[in-house]
Parts: C-alpha cells; structure tokens; sequence
C-alpha cells in the first residue's frame, strides 16, 4: 500500500540528559523505544519497505535494527556526516525509495493513533500530491488551509511572520502533526539547490501549483515525545 520513511536523525535536545547517551529514537516510552513503536505500528498496516535516516549515536539504531529482526525491509540513510533537516534528509534518501508507492513521512517522536488506512484513502480520493496531518491544538506555529482544506500558508505566532500562498481570506490554522503522505515524485518537484533545508517550505511553494491537502484528525490520540515531561503523558495515552 504504502512505504514509509521515519525521520529518526535529530539531536533530540530537548529530551536531555537522556539523550546524552543515546539517539532520539531509542528514548523509550513504556519500555519500548520511540522507533520500534513507529515500526510495529507501520508493520501492522503491511508496510514493507522502511527508511530511516541517522546522525546521532547511529551506530545504536544500526544495532537496534540489526538485533530485532523487523519483518520488513529496513533501508537506512546516512546523514552522520551532516544533519540534513526534513527536506534535505528526504532528497538524500531518495534512491532508497520505490517510486511506484507512495511514502509515509513520519517524525520518529510523535505517537499517536492515527489511523493510516484512513489516512491513505483521504490521499489517494483528492489525488494530492502531498497529505499532511494536522489538527486543531494549540502551537507556536501554524500551516493554513483554505475552506477545501488545501494548503494556503503558514504563520508562526511568536514572531509575527507569516507565509501566503493563496488567496488568505477565511484561511484556517491548525498545527502540524509530524505525519505526511506524499507521492514520491514530490521529492523530484523540490528545487531546492542547499543541502540542508525543511520540507515545509517547499510544500508551500508546490502549493500554488499542486494538491498539498490535509488530513484532520483532531480526536485521536496524538503525542509530541519531544520533552521528557511528555513521555509520561506518552506512557498514558498509548496504553489507552
């Protein structure tokens, strides 16, 4: 159905001292690490194909990978040297993909109970070149959606700055979730020359030319791991 892409290679700052000694990946929520619950969960919507990027303690994910024995095909793509952002880390693993499925980008802290399949069928009715997940929260920074729920912009709150790439009138924020469904030709749209860029603001130029839609999943369990006072919130919510 689809092939996923776990963006595991962050320093994971926030989640110190824990992160002192291991990557952000192998933090563990309920004993089980932020990766393998992302894994499992993928695995058990018959996703079989895997790529996961590294930059900090990689060398850990590589044993972690090699000793649990996954039964899927894990790819990994190497950013030790550099780490790259989300846009970057997506062009560099681009021939790790099968470009005849589409690809789940997921943050490897995020948790949550989403439903894929649902997401999956949303992506593939509006014929959208990307779907991003998002629901109604409060954040610091917001994507904005026009009334067909397509992508229109973006605002961060603390600053002022604001991104338009539609007509804003009436457009609606809702913060971004971490989960993405995108057709893998996306990755050949993106023209950015730099190395090391994010991804958001190059669906927001592929916005004025191409279905960049959403999925709101505002009532379903969601979580950011992305502090340690959060990973017991984590440890609550999944066990739900």
């Amino acid at each position: 159905m689809f092939q996923a892409f776990i963006l595991s290679a962050g320093l994971g700052t926030r989640l110190e001292p824990l992160t002192n000694s291991k990557p952000k990946a192998l933090v563990e929520v309920n004993d089980v690490s932020l990766l393998e619950h992302n894994i499992q969960k993928l695995i058990s919507y018959s996703c079989k194909h895997i790529v996961i990027n590294v930059h900090h303690f990689s060398e850990q994910i590589l044993e972690h990978i090699s000793k649990k024995h996954y039964s899927c095909d894990i790819f990994v793509s190497d950013e030790t040297e550099l780490l790259l952002d989300t846009g970057g880390a997506l062009k560099n693993a681009r021939n790790l993909f099968d470009f005849s499925k589409d690809i789940l980008i997921h943050n490897v802290d995020i948790l949550s109970k989403i439903d894929f399949n649902s997401l999956y069928l949303s992506h593939k009715e509006k014929s959208s070149l990307a779907t991003l997940a998002i629901s109604q929260r409060e954040t610091s920074r917001y994507l904005l959606f026009d009334e067909n729920q397509m992508l229109g912009g973006w605002e961060n709150i603390k600053t002022g700055e604001r991104i338009i790439v539609k007509d804003d009138i009436d457009l609606k924020p809702y913060g971004f979730s971490g989960i993405q469904l995108i057709r893998p030709e996306l990755i050949d749209l993106i023209d950015n020359k730099e190395k090391v860029f994010s991804i958001i603001p190059e669906y927001l130029k592929l916005a004025k030319s191409y279905p960049i839609n959403s999925y709101i999943h505002s009532k379903d369990i969601w979580v950011d791991v992305g502090t340690i006072n959060k990973i017991k919130e984590a440890e609550e919510l999944i066990s739900q």
